[in-house]
């Protein structure tokens, strides 16, 4: 039996001014709830994502595996071998979709565990970076980041190609279109269950910015949401916005700050899953944790 680990949730000093109200937090987070470990002994966790059914999927891609969390019976092992996947989501169909940076590509992974290409041709006749994170809209396309971490995995020789640490919208007509070039190196990204706002998190300026998502999957009106980076991030019912900074840090849909969640590891994705959507699953290095919620997640 794993040892249950109990961390404090606080809600503290507001960062860069970002007013906090003390109370906000007590509407996101279960009263008295605390965060509980999950699994642990991992290389490095990231990438979570919730199922229909409610299960969450994570990656651990130093091992080159993914794992699946069931609030029942725990965590399984999905897939080994899945081209060094990184962030993951689930798309209309019920397939996971990843980024894989092992060789560039995006792909997706069937509920056998299947693994399909979904893009490989990189950007202008150059391979990509490494696309990091994702999320699919509701049209068929898919939105992904495209920072560059050198990775030690990568054959001997290659190199970075792209001058720009761009963000992409692969339209579903499969045609891929830069929406983003003006990051330091961007990294966690998510959108609106209404495809009308499109949240990206420039981590090397510390920045998280807010778009609408125009008709052809352009973006436009560019503004400052939060003063932090992020590596991954999720949206609520109510349309607060999960950062993963150091801590998990939680900003409603006006960009005010509503409380922040400590950790023993710095924590690097979130999601919230389970069957009614109410469990914060949080990846953090080496370890997985749990968090009852009030409010219900949107994937």
């Amino acid at each position: 039996m794993k040892k249950i680990v109990l961390i404090a949730v606080t809600a503290l000093i507001p960062l860069c001014g970002n007013a906090q109200d003390p109370r906000a937090l007590n509407s996101v987070v279960l009263p008295g709830a605390q965060p509980q470990l999950a699994g642990t002994g991992y290389g490095f966790t990231e990438g979570c994502s919730v199922s229909a059914d409610g299960r969450v999927f994570f990656t651990d891609q130093p091992n080159d595996k993914i794992y699946v969390w069931d609030e029942h019976t725990g965590i399984s092992l999905f897939k080994s071998g899945c081209e060094r996947s990184n962030g993951t989501y689930i798309d209309r169909e019920g397939n996971l979709l990843a980024c894989a940076d092992l060789f560039n590509k995006l792909v997706k992974f069937t509920p056998v565990g299947e693994m399909i290409a979904v893009y490989a041709g990189g950007y202008n006749g150059k391979h990509f970076n490494g696309p990091n994170d994702l999320w699919p809209d509701k049209k068929g396309g898919i939105y992904f980041t495209d920072p560059y971490y050198h990775r030690d995995y990568w054959e001997e020789g290659h190199t970075k190609q792209l001058d720009v640490q761009g963000v992409y919208y692969r339209k579903p007509s499969g045609e891929i279109i830069q929406v983003i070039s003006d990051f330091v190196q961007p990294n966690g990204i998510v959108g609106t269950p209404n495809g009308e706002l499109l949240y990206v998190a420039d981590i090397g300026a510390r920045i998280v910015w807010r778009y609408a998502i125009n008709r052809d999957g352009t973006l436009s009106q560019k503004s400052n949401f939060a003063p932090a980076g992020s590596d991954g991030m999720t949206i609520d019912a109510k349309g607060n916005v999960y950062l993963t900074f150091g801590k998990v840090l939680i900003y409603n849909k006006k960009g005010q700050k509503a409380g922040e969640i400590d950790l023993p590891e710095s924590p690097s994705n979130v999601c919230l899953g389970g069957k009614d959507r109410k469990t914060l699953f949080i990846t953090a290095r080496t370890s997985v944790y749990t968090l009852k919620t009030i409010v219900r997640g949107v994937e």
